[in-house]
């Protein structure tokens, strides 16, 4: 008799707790299991003893150890070979398992649920015996050949309409030009126009660092479609956004023989049956838009080029439904939030990918401050300083439990407080996604201008706000943003030549975790850099969004910490794909049930 469970130091002495016990016998029945309805096989002895034993969450009624035997159970039935029947084929080409050394499917189940003796636990549980990594190997591996499949559907669907794209086109693209392009833009461009050129529609991801230059770049690519006399749509994922952009690509526009139309969720019933005619009969070439743009009776007469800008924002079938708008559209989806190498060649895999790393010149580092909100008065002594130097600053205010209106209470209440109480003799504006659009676009107007000295706000300007003479920004209560969206809303500074300073205020209270964001984000600029940082520090979901983002749920693998292995899979899942292209929907259709029986909720 074996008796095992928690224990307590008692009155007594030790004492257990609820005990549980096993007869060390093969005809042994466990009491806990004594209520089943059907008769139970006989277990081995040990099973649940005096060996590594895996560690199963309770479902139910089903016990941990009704799980731990049935999985047994289930295991031993697998035949195994020559002397056990026929092996089940395994999802991983030969060669490919021949390569990396890994074990068989078969081999791989059992020991990762019931490891031999004298396997290091810290492998296990870290996930890295061989066994666990050819199961999680053989989960991306059939994904990245699945990724490989839907570019090659794509293509092969696709009617071949290229673009042209000659002296006249390069001349209209010249007068719109406000400056001269960094090399990354260059390449960018290069590889965007190849794209339309050619007989496929583009599927390309355009991802770029804060003020890297990404829209000049897509109204390039735009231009060239709108001379070829086709139709180009950008989706921005809020109205404030697709505001500024549409203002922004009106200014670069204005040289050229097209005027882009806004078309948002507020337009007044006239103003959008006028919109929706520009799109349906071809007059209206440029379009931006919110969700609007994916609305049931919203038609183009030929669109040619789909713009997805900071498309982690938007669900996959937001995505698809402004992609079928049109015939095979090329399509370009943009972010200003880098997306980690990892996560770009997982949940992006199907796209091309163009970085923007350089910064246009003239930009400076912003140097960031990391302070307790104790010293909240120093940093308004700093912002003072840059108001009298003739510049202007941001105050950001986070937005609360993703409800609009207590950001609405807390922006309006620290607006006020600065007005009468900390810049009496400055001007102070407010602007936050509760206000009308019209007063948005004003209050916007208005400190671009030069007009407003102090604009407070909410994450509303996290993107698309370009005041140069803006140099300095003091963000309260700091520790409530993630990483990645303090590194964008620091990127509303910096933008002039003048030196410019992020001051994050954070409460004395904050966990470890949301410390090591802020100081993470102090240590350094590139957003390329904080972006592989805030998925170490948050995990996948969180820097991507929701599951409607696109990211995959995988049974066995996690992309942060198997991010070698997915790099691995991705070349032999491409090189394999392209030696035996008529036989990957085969190795598909059998990876269907990948980690079925390795349930990645166990711990050995």
């Amino acid at each position: 008799m074996a008796l095992h469970g928690r224990y307590d130091r008692g009155r007594g002495g030790l004492e257990f707790t609820n005990p549980d016990h096993e007869t060390l016998s093969e005809k042994a029945n466990d009491a806990d299991e004594a209520t089943s309805d059907r008769e139970e096989p006989p277990e081995p002895a040990s099973l649940h003893t005096g060996r590594i034993v895996p560690l199963y969450p309770a479902v139910g009624t089903c016990t941990p150890k009704m799980r731990r035997r049935w999985t047994h159970e289930a295991l031993e039935r697998l035949p195994s070979g020559p002397c056990g029947g026929e092996a089940p084929p395994d999802p991983l080409p030969e060669e490919v398992r021949r390569r990396h050394a890994f074990p068989s499917r078969t081999e791989a189940l059992r020991s990762v649920h019931f490891p031999p003796a004298g396997t290091p636990l810290e492998e296990l549980n870290a996930f890295r015996t061989p066994a666990h990594q050819r199961l999680i190997f053989e989960e991306f591996f059939a994904f990245q050949l699945d990724l490989l499949r839907r570019r090659r559907v794509a293509a092969r669907s696709a009617s071949p309409r290229p673009l042209r794209i000659d002296d006249r086109i390069r001349q209209a693209a010249r007068a719109v030009l406000p400056f001269r392009l960094t090399g990354d833009q260059r390449t960018a461009l290069a590889s965007i126009a190849g794209d339309l050129r050619g007989s496929s529609p583009m599927r390309r991801l355009l991802q770029g660092d804060v003020g890297s230059g990404k829209t000049i770049v897509a109204l390039l690519a735009a231009l060239i479609v709108m001379e070829n006399g086709r139709q180009v749509a950008l989706m921005s994922p809020t109205e404030v956004l697709a505001e500024q952009q549409y203002a922004h690509v009106a200014r670069l526009l204005a040289p050229s023989r097209f005027a882009p139309l806004l078309l948002t969720g507020t337009l007044t019933p006239a103003a959008r049956r006028d919109a929706l005619a520009g799109l349906a009969n071809g007059s209206t070439r440029f379009v931006v838009g919110t969700h609007a743009l994916v609305q049931e009776d919203v038609t183009f007469r030929d669109l040619s080029l789909a713009i997805i800008d900071e498309q982690h924002r938007f669900g996959v079938m937001q995505r698809a439904a402004l992609a079928a708008k049109g015939l095979h559209p090329n399509l370009l989806v943009m972010t200003a939030t880098p997306i980690p190498r990892t996560l770009a060649a997982t949940a992006y895999g199907d796209l091309d990918v163009s970085e923007l790393r350089e910064r246009p010149p003239g930009r400076r580092p912003v140097a960031t401050r990391v302070w307790k909100m104790s010293r909240r008065d120093e940093a308004y002594d700093r912002v003072r300083a840059e108001l009298r130097a003739g510049h202007q600053a941001f105050v950001v205010q986070p937005l609360v439990q993703e409800s609009e209106t207590l950001d609405l209470q807390g922006a309006t209440a620290l607006a006020k407080e600065l007005d009468s109480v900390v810049f009496p003799r400055h001007r102070v504006g407010l602007v936050h996604g509760g206000l009308p659009a019209t007063m948005r676009q004003r209050t916007m107007t208005a400190f671009s201008a030069g007009a407003i000295d102090v604009l407070v706000a909410t994450t509303v300007i996290e993107v698309g706000v370009d005041v140069p003479n803006a140099t300095v920004m003091v963000v309260e209560q700091a520790e409530r943003f993630g990483l990645a969206q303090l590194h964008q809303l620091r990127g509303r500074v910096g933008r002039g030549e003048a030196a410019s300073t992020c001051i994050l205020l954070h409460a004395s209270e904050a966990g470890d975790q949301a410390l090591a964001r802020l100081e993470a984000l102090a240590a350094t600029s590139d957003g390329f850099e904080i972006a592989e940082r805030d998925l170490e520090l948050r995990g996948p979901g969180d820097v991507l969004g929701t599951r409607q983002s696109g990211l995959p749920l995988f049974r066995v693998g996690d992309i942060v910490r198997d991010r070698r292995l997915m790099a691995d899979a991705h070349r032999a899942a491409t090189a394999w794909a392209a030696a035996s292209e008529p036989r990957d929907e085969a190795m598909t259709a059998s990876t269907g049930n990948t980690g079925a029986l390795a349930d990645a909720d166990h711990r050995g």
